[in-house]
């Protein structure tokens, strides 16, 4: 059997990534180095900081990635997107041009006899309600519509500059909050209520969060949160067997 990767938030196109050519390189490279091993790549949302579907008009930039998103399909490998807060406005783009299934929430799906558990993350267990409120506005379909009306001359610099602006404070902050432990952690948290009622689930796979982590549950479940591709580059491979968190390091990783 071939391998199934995971992987989330490259954040490609942010505006506060110096490096961010590089990074979608980066990114790409990984891609076409497992492409003859994967049967299954799952992007679990947030790949893009900001994204926007017109209907006759196709953002800017990510061509390395969307190009060779669709050689991976084109060749057979299913390309799962889930989408994420940064990216929530995606359509048929990628499923008509690059081949990719596109999924607008959490779902569980069987994998080799395991049952996964796997989203984004975003507003899964968080109680915070500014976050939940614009998350309420930005899904409302009403908004959605007043928001194609602008420019996409304005309406791209916008979302970008509000990407930015977000990520810029999160840095002056100190960056992204540490992984605040078993009993505080939202992700964790959702995913400890969510197997009691559910308890043949074998992983939990989220992104969203920008940290690493690998915790068993139970004897029979854990949760991964699969880090970022902005520094950690990280990604989860399942081999049919084992489920592993692993970073990615050019040169020296063999996938």
């Amino acid at each position: 059997m071939k391998n199934i990767y995971f992987i989330s938030d490259a954040h490609l196109g942010s505006l506060a990534i110096a490096h961010s050519r590089q990074q979608e390189r980066r990114l790409v490279r990984f891609l076409d180095a497992i492409k003859d091993k994967a049967s299954a790549v799952y992007m679990l949302g947030d790949m893009f900081d900001f994204w926007f579907e017109y209907r006759m008009v196709v953002p800017r930039g990510y061509t390395r990635f969307l190009g060779k998103v669709s050689e991976l399909t084109d060749n057979g490998v299913e390309v799962h997107f889930f989408v994420g807060n940064h990216d929530i406005w995606c359509t048929d783009y990628l499923e008509r041009e690059c081949g990719v299934i596109v999924h607008h929430g959490p779902m569980t799906m069987e994998l080799s006899d395991k049952i996964f558990y796997m989203g984004h993350g975003d507003g899964l267990g968080d109680k915070d309600w500014k976050f939940q409120l614009i998350r309420s506005i930005f899904r409302n379909k009403l908004c959605q519509r007043m928001f194609s009306c602008l420019h996409p001359r304005w309406a791209m610099a916008f979302g970008l500059a509000w990407a930015k602006h977000s990520r810029q404070k999160h840095m002056k902050q100190g960056g992204e909050p540490p992984y605040m432990g078993e009993n505080k952690e939202p992700l964790v948290c959702y995913a400890k209520d969510y197997l009691k009622a559910h308890p043949d689930v074998n992983y939990f796979m989220f992104g969203h969060r920008h940290i690493e982590l690998d915790l068993m549950l139970s004897r029979t479940s854990r949760v991964l949160i699969l880090g970022d591709w902005i520094s950690q580059f990280t990604y989860a491979v399942f081999d049919g067997e084992n489920l592993f968190l692993e970073s990615y390091i050019e040169g020296e990783t063999e996938l």
